[in-house]
């Protein structure tokens, strides 16, 4: 199967027109809490993938102060499903102030390197002695000069099952705010912003440089599909 080439020779976020791109169809809220259940089905061939992909993502906003997000996928045919969330989190509340003095925890001893055009090399390696332990909580800022370019590198979870766990969490001391990141899911990418460069502006025109947010992707790693020995991110008909 060939897939577009957006990214120098590889194919990232669905393609041309991923998922982040399309209509999605809004059912409304029914429950008693707030919640939104998107649903797209993506047509067989549709960016080159194989398969009527029957997809829908509800978030749900709980009076505990948790944004929940469940996704859920079918297939009439094998094909590669990786869906995540690319949120944008600067907990000082103000883009003008970066996200190298926030605090941050990662649950993984390993991570998987990646080559110069950032897709996993395939190995997976420790984090003991290099930048990329943040067993415990380290200041983003403390380390990432040794880190080419910034962290855009997905780590490999210690889950234990697939059950609901405690993964990951940032904290500022500027407001206070901490922010807790639970999954089902084997890996994180942690991304600090590296490529914002001032394009995008926030409502009151204060402008989006880098490192002013940072992302916690949960979903499978990167590349899987052509890593044998990365967790399978294959559908098969009659799963979910």
């Amino acid at each position: 199967y060939t897939l577009a080439t957006n990214n120098g020779k590889n194919s990232l976020h669905g393609g041309l027109k991923g998922f982040d791109k399309v209509v999605w169809e809004a059912l409304p809220i029914v429950d008693s809490v707030a919640s939104l259940t998107l649903n797209y089905t993506g047509k067989d061939g549709e960016e080159g993938y194989p398969g009527n992909l029957k997809t829908s993502v509800k978030f749900i906003l709980s009076d505990d102060d948790e944004l929940i997000i469940e996704y859920n996928a079918e297939t009439d045919k094998p094909t590669p499903v990786n869906l995540t969330n690319h949120s944008y989190f600067n907990l000082t509340g103000d883009v003008t102030n970066n996200i190298l003095d926030h605090i941050l925890m990662i649950d993984a001893d390993h991570y998987t390197p990646v080559d110069t055009s950032l897709i996993p090399t395939g190995e997976i390696k420790s984090v003991q002695g290099t930048p990329f332990d943040f067993t415990k909580p380290e200041k983003i800022g403390a380390r990432i000069n040794e880190v080419k370019g910034g962290y855009d590198h997905n780590f490999v979870l210690n889950i234990k099952d697939s059950s609901l766990q405690l993964v990951a969490y940032v904290s500022d001391s500027l407001s206070g705010r901490k922010l807790e990141v639970f999954t089902t899911e084997p890996g994180l990418q942690f991304y600090s912003g590296n490529f914002l460069n001032g394009k995008f502006k926030t409502s009151d025109g204060k402008s989006i440089d880098q490192h002013a947010a940072l992302c916690l992707e949960t979903q499978h790693f990167p590349d899987s599909p052509n890593e044998p020995s990365f967790p399978s991110t294959i559908l098969k008909p009659g799963e979910k």
